[in-house]
């Protein structure tokens, strides 16, 4: 292997590596928000620490479980206003095409919305998960 590959492959390493310290966890995110993590209810507790929403649960538990949103709507009819929570998933979909001489292969970034929270009143009313498309 020649010394520019073998440099080239130690920075992918030190980035992905420092990359993968900087992501919050569910540890990080409930010594962040103590306080609001020491109010809940033993099974609210036990559903955080699990990564898992559950109906009834505070923001601050949603936050705590699957950390900030991508994305946040409000909305609101004759029941009464809603905030939604959006997390977004992605993935590398591949397609081929026949070039000069050879297949050539082409990588798009796919995003897609991977779950939704809606709350009402400050507390989780209803939730969903959202598979990843097909390619």
């Amino acid at each position: 292997m020649s010394k520019d590959v073998v440099k080239w492959v130690l920075a992918v390493c030190a980035i992905g590596l420092l990359a993968g310290c900087a992501t919050p966890t569910v540890e990080s995110r409930k010594k962040e928000r103590y306080a609001a993590y020491a109010a809940l209810s033993p099974d609210m507790r036990e559903a955080v620490d699990r990564g898992t929403v559950k109906v009834g649960m505070p923001m601050d538990a949603v936050y705590i479980a699957w950390g900030n949103p991508d994305q946040v709507t409000q909305s609101g009819n004759a029941s009464g206003e809603t905030t939604t929570w959006m997390y977004y998933g992605g993935y590398m979909a591949q397609s081929s095409y026949w070039g000069w001489q050879r297949l050539h292969y082409v990588y798009t970034p796919v995003n897609y919305v991977r779950a939704e929270v809606v709350f009402a009143n400050g507390s989780v009313r209803e939730w969903r998960t959202f598979p990843q498309p097909p390619y």
